[in-house]
């Protein structure tokens, strides 16, 4: 009798010990997202930060309910297919990619949701099928910063109505600088004004490509799209400061650093929207039902500080059309 009371005893220890571990078992595994960028975390944290931002909008925070692999390739693409490989064997549950890195996470696998957010027109880059239905395992948002390329450079020419030439500086290994590049020479002629090209993808080209702005004494700067342009705001404002060469660019950011002006879509909102469709494909939701976003804001910023240290009158045109004017 004994004997039998004890072994009762011991199963109902065991069940009890037993219970927590069985529903620890049942417990689904927390989502992990992989996050796949082409630039470097401190020139870009207030992207991931907007982008986490959407993923809260989604439901999903950092830590609590979604693990976040973050993957740098710190503005060398080389090592962005072994990056994505990395996430794809550690079976993440979404990659998240920004410009270069689509083509390399697409290329990486077929089955795992992808969400983008390119600078350029997915379709014709092949990376979606269209627009309403992207087809496959990849959606994302466009902020089609190369198609701005025209309105950008007439921009600067209204501030800078008097420059002879203005000098063109891009980053070749950004996916949308060539398109970038075509629209800005298309767009010379028209406007009246000859443009010469200089290419920049590291600081020392940045360097260099400012001491041959001082040589030839160019009237005007205009910066292209590209991570690693974008990241090194704070040094291409400080060259442009330096030299007292009236400067446009794409984003607001860089004309909070003190740029004379920009325009363009909100790179951060893009990156929100991103982080928004991600939190819904961690619910259950297609890529390929999801169809992409495209940026239907574009934001003129003109930093009046800048202007008058440079001493030029922006036009009312343009300060009353403007979205921001930083004094």
């Amino acid at each position: 009798m004994m004997n039998r009371r004890r072994a009762f005893i011991g199963s109902v220890g065991v069940a009890i010990l037993g219970a927590p571990l069985a529903a620890a078992a049942q417990r689904p595994a927390m989502p992990v997202v992989g996050f796949l960028n082409s630039a470097s975390p401190d020139g870009y944290a207030s992207m991931a930060h907007a982008f986490r931002e959407g993923l809260k909008e989604a439901g999903y925070v950092e830590g609590r309910n979604v693990a976040i692999e973050y993957r740098w390739a710190e503005n060398r693409y080389e090592r962005l297919p072994a990056l994505a490989t990395d996430l794809v064997n550690r079976r993440v549950t979404a990659i998240f990619a920004n410009g270069p890195s689509v083509a390399t996470a697409k290329a990486a696998t077929s089955t795992i949701p992808i969400v983008f957010m390119h600078g350029d027109d997915p379709v014709r880059l092949g990376l979606v099928a269209s627009f309403n239905r992207p087809g496959r395992n990849i959606t994302g948002v466009t902020i089609l910063s190369g198609q701005l390329a025209a309105k950008r450079l007439d921009l600067l020419h209204q501030l800078v109505p008097r420059a002879r030439d203005i000098a063109v500086l891009i980053e070749p290994a950004w996916p949308t600088s060539a398109r970038f590049k075509a629209d800005v020479e298309a767009a010379a002629p028209i406007i009246g004004v000859p443009v010469r090209f200089l290419a920049a993808n590291s600081e020392r080209e940045i360097e260099s490509a400012f001491e041959y702005l001082s040589r030839t004494r160019a009237d005007a700067l205009l910066v292209g799209p590209g991570a690693f342009l974008d990241s090194r705001r704070d040094l291409l404002v400080a060259r442009a400061a330096k030299m007292a060469i009236p400067a446009a660019y794409e984003t607001r950011a860089t004309a909070v650093a003190g740029g004379l002006v920009s325009y363009g879509a909100s790179v951060g909102e893009g990156y929100r929207q991103a982080g928004i469709y991600i939190g819904r494909v961690l619910k259950g939701e297609r890529p390929a039902n999801l169809p992409v976003l495209q940026a239907t804001k574009i934001e003129l910023v003109i930093n009046l500080k800048t202007a008058k240290a440079l001493g030029l009158t922006v036009p009312y045109t343009l300060l009353a059309s403007a979205d921001e004017v930083l004094e």
